[in-house]
């Protein structure tokens, strides 16, 4: 079993900036790739960022030049500078991650989620 503990949600004013943590623990034999994605109430699921275990990022094209995924390996955490926010990325923001698990098989896990509310 995988457990993906976000912190680092809350309130800000526009034009503010959060920082987001995602810390994975389990059985992880190896990491595929960790993200972010968000939901807005009465909006579907969006991805906000991705980073492969090679580095290689995926941006939505809502949050380009604006956020920064980073990652520590050792520490299985993926953390997400959010900047100039805009009241438009008020959303819960899920942390996911594609994991490698026994019997080489990869599985994906979610966090339980944490409120980002930006106040115009």
């Amino acid at each position: 079993q995988v457990q993906l503990v976000e912190s680092g949600g809350g309130l800000v004013q526009a034009g503010g900036s959060l920082r987001l943590s995602c810390a994975a623990s389990g059985s992880i034999l190896g990491i595929n790739a960790m993200g972010w994605y968000r939901q807005a109430p009465g909006k579907q699921r969006e991805l906000v960022v991705s980073v492969t275990s090679g580095g290689s990022t995926n941006y939505g094209d809502s949050v380009k030049d604006r956020f920064t995924i980073s990652r520590d390996n050792a520490k299985k955490t993926v953390y997400l500078q959010m900047n100039s926010l805009k009241p438009e990325d008020t959303a819960v923001y899920y942390c996911n991650g594609d994991f490698l698990m026994v019997a080489n098989s990869i599985r994906r896990y979610w966090g339980q989620g944490t409120q980002v509310t930006v106040s115009s």
